[in-house]
């Protein structure tokens, strides 16, 4: 009798607790469905979020940001709460210049889904063969990370190739276009370039472990602790589905990106989608810290375990 009345105590406990937790009026959070964030389509095309704070009336606004620095600046300056989807390589930079940005849970680990992509028909057959080329793409992204990286193992620098900072789609363009050598893009970026005959140079496996992960401004995490507890379970709850309802959800994926189902399927294949962040992800990330601090990419060093929200 005793144990059940302590057990009902405890439960009405955490009732009136989970009752009085304060709730925002909104969640700002990214839609970032490049390069194939399939938990994100999911969790938006589904209405997930909203059926989750409808009891409390949390209106979610869905904030279509793409670019690591963009969602750096929203978080820091409080249009943005939470980032469906972010580099840990841009989020080891932000924290390095100490912008407090935590990472709420893993999304996936996409090796083969960034890549320097290099023009058809050109000479260029190796990273060796950049030097004095022109390479466009994202600057403090976990491109960046990987052109620096290629780079460096041949005993090469940035300064020894002509980069130019642009978004994605102005990237795919300049290579389309012929206006540079070389592209750093990503999964339906590599896709099109491919499919008029530019190839693939390499891709970031063997020289950055790359990893998407949810982040939250800590800001946004202290203050409202349960609601971003409930994102990640949503965020983990479209990931169950996806694997359960694999064609589905390729469906939905290659409707949200205009592209076939197949390349859909290609793009998943690549994407290596996960949740639980692991001791080898923060294993990672400090040899991946290690490396941005070398290059003078990243300002000073960050404890990582700290960067996580718990």
């Amino acid at each position: 009798m005793m144990n059940r009345c302590l057990v009902f105590l405890l439960s009405l406990v955490v009732s009136v607790w989970a009752w009085a937790a304060p709730m925002p009026q909104t969640l700002n959070i990214t839609y970032v469905k490049a390069p194939f964030n399939l938990q994100n389509i999911v969790m938006k095309t589904q209405g997930l979020l909203e059926k989750e704070f409808s009891k409390e009336g949390i209106k979610v606004n869905w904030v279509p940001i793409k670019a690591g620095l963009n969602q750096v600046r929203g978080l820091m300056a409080g249009d943005l709460d939470m980032v469906a989807a972010m580099n840990t390589s841009t989020l080891l930079i932000a924290n390095g210049a100490g912008n407090r940005i935590l990472i709420a849970d893993g999304v996936a680990h996409p090796n083969d889904i960034f890549a320097i992509v290099t023009a058809k028909n050109s000479k260029i057959e190796s990273v060796k063969d950049l030097k004095g080329k022109r390479v466009v793409g994202p600057k403090g992204t976990v491109l960046h990370h990987l052109l620096v990286a290629a780079l460096a193992k041949e005993g090469m620098s940035a300064s020894d190739i002509e980069l130019i900072s642009m978004n994605l789609p102005a990237s795919l363009t300049a290579l389309l276009t012929w206006h540079a050598d070389a592209a750093l893009l990503v999964g339906p970026g590599i896709q099109k370039a491919a499919s008029v005959g530019h190839r693939v140079l390499t891709r970031a496996g063997g020289y950055v472990d790359t990893n998407l992960v949810m982040a939250v401004s800590e800001r946004f995490a202290k203050a409202y602790p349960e609601v971003v507890r409930r994102v990640v379970k949503v965020n983990r709850e479209a990931l169950a589905w996806i694997e359960g309802n694999f064609d589905a959800a390729l469906s939905i994926g290659a409707k949200e990106h205009g592209i076939s189902v197949e390349q859909a399927r290609e793009l998943a294949s690549w994407a290596n989608f996960y949740s639980t962040i692991t001791q080898a992800d923060i294993d990672a990330m400090n040899v991946n810290q290690a490396f941005l601090l070398k290059e003078k990419m990243m300002k000073q060093s960050v404890d990582v375990e700290s960067l996580l929200f718990r």
